[in-house]
């Protein structure tokens, strides 16, 4: 993009901590479901509650940045989960992460 300034007018301040977010979910997970045991009719509820509660945590960093959240639940009962997803980036501006809970 010819107006894209990139990374060049990033400050040390508009760049994202991994750890800070990845504490910064935990603890949206931990507000929306708790010790709470798998009940399938709450999925629909926890799921938005997390993608929503993530997002307004991400929005109030007020960092230049646009952000994806995907939310996805299983009960933990020994099957396995199978996910595909295809994105392209910029390795210099773009990024994820993901938080296994």
């Amino acid at each position: 993009m010819e107006n894209d300034p990139g990374m060049d007018s990033l400050t040390e301040d508009d760049l994202i901590d991994d750890a800070e977010i990845d504490t910064m979910v935990r603890e949206v997970i931990t507000g929306a479901i708790g010790d709470s045991a798998f009940l399938l009719a709450k999925i629909d509820a926890w799921s938005s509650n997390i993608a929503e509660g993530c997002l307004k945590r991400l929005a109030a960093l007020s960092k230049p940045f646009k952000y994806v959240i995907t939310c996805n639940l299983s009960q933990k009962a020994g099957a396995g989960l199978h996910a595909a997803s295809c994105t392209r980036w910029c390795d210099k501006t773009d990024g994820k992460l993901t938080v296994q809970w």
